[in-house]
């Protein structure tokens, strides 16, 4: 048991500090004030989001960006609330040029199908992706402008963290999000690109047609972020990037009760089984076997069966690497008061992560008043 713990250590401890050196390969960008030249239509799926909108609303008509370069598509999927109605009483006396468009369904998945709609009636040739809960910093579409005319790409990931509140729960989920960040970016600096959010992802019509949008994944209610980058990286990888900017964080809200973190957590795991990324499901292998193993040997300690020594090195081989490789992420994001969680969120987040994970292998979830199987 010992030399599985050790080993099982050691790997991980290298998977993280792949992610480490990645992080810094991948160099921050800075915004140079060029001319505004792209085009963007901007799609942003909603669902009952008459609490969150009009905060997402304020920060839309606070972008620098040129209002004639770029549209905003907001896609109803099936709203029982008001949420439409807020929408469209914003912007009746704005020069914004702006669509609501009822969601088409045609798979199991509503996001997906969401858009796939939109896209169909784009008018531009660059697509954003963002979510009704989220909030646009100043110069996010100056960000995508500048990345796109100083780099060959075709699909971009960015950042996303969330609005860091004084609370134990809140400090939880924003360490979660800034390791997950942290493995994002890394994973594009080692060439291994196989995390993204889609709360601020763009690409162009093109690629999405290359790819046949979302064919292959249709089965599956979450993912469309994830999924499209996967059959990006495979055929178009040289043309696949992180924009690593500070002015391009989209900030979201965090979930506000364990029941509802628990519910998130569940619809995100229930895509990992169908990734097609080899690195992908390496790496959340390793993760979650490092979890059951940090439970593992806590309560064989307990019953007196493992050394404390060798509980000392595992713990302090997984506190230190996750601490370096979140460290380096709450910079990027100025997070750093994040870390007043860090301590409990370490003992905490194994179990967690390992209960999630048994609980995703038999149970449905719930998202947006739906339920949705594995």
């Amino acid at each position: 048991m010992i030399l599985l713990s050790i080993s099982i250590s050691l790997v991980y401890l290298i998977l993280i500090w792949r992610f480490v050196y990645g992080f810094g390969k991948i160099p921050d960008f800075t915004l140079k004030n060029l001319e505004h030249t792209t085009k963007f239509s901007v799609l942003i799926p909603f669902r009952n989001e008459a609490e969150n909108l009009p905060r997402l609303l304020e920060s839309i008509e606070n972008l620098n960006y040129p209002t004639h370069l770029f549209e905003i598509i907001f896609i109803d999927d099936e709203s029982t609330d008001d949420s439409s109605e807020i929408i469209t009483s914003f912007f009746k006396k704005k020069k914004q040029n702006f669509k609501v468009i009822p969601n088409h369904r045609l798979t199991h998945s509503p996001k997906k199908d969401a858009i796939t709609t939109a896209i169909n009636i784009a008018e531009h040739e660059w697509i954003v992706t963002t979510d009704a809960d989220c909030f646009l910093p100043k110069y996010w579409l100056d960000s995508f402008d500048e990345f796109i005319q100083t780099t060959n790409t075709a699909c971009i990931a960015a950042p996303v963290t969330y609005n860091l509140e004084k609370s134990f729960l809140n400090g939880f989920q924003t360490l979660d999000i800034l390791s997950l960040q942290g493995a994002t970016i890394g994973g594009f600096g080692i060439k291994k690109p196989f995390l993204c959010n889609g709360a601020n992802f763009a690409y162009t019509k093109a690629i999405f047609k290359t790819i046949n949008g979302f064919e292959g994944n249709t089965d599956i209610a979450s993912g469309d972020d994830v999924f499209m980058l996967e059959k990006i990286a495979k055929n178009r990888a040289n043309e696949l990037h992180y924009l690593k900017c500070e002015q391009a964080i989209v900030k979201t809200n965090a979930q506000p009760t364990w029941g509802s973190l628990i519910e998130q957590r569940l619809r995100w795991a229930s895509k990992t089984s169908a990734y097609n990324s080899t690195f992908g499901k390496i790496t959340g292998l390793i993760v979650l076997l490092m979890n059951v193993l940090t439970i593992s040997v806590i309560i064989l300690l307990l019953l007196g069966c493992f050394p404390l020594k060798a509980l000392f090195y595992v713990l302090v081989i997984k506190f230190n690497i996750d601490f370096y490789l979140i460290s380096k992420t709450a910079t990027f994001f100025n997070q750093k008061k994040v870390f007043e969680s860090y301590m409990p969120s370490f003992f905490i987040y194994p179990f967690f992560s390992v209960y999630v994970a048994f609980l995703s292998i038999f149970k449905t979830y719930n998202w947006k008043g739906r339920t949705f199987k594995k």
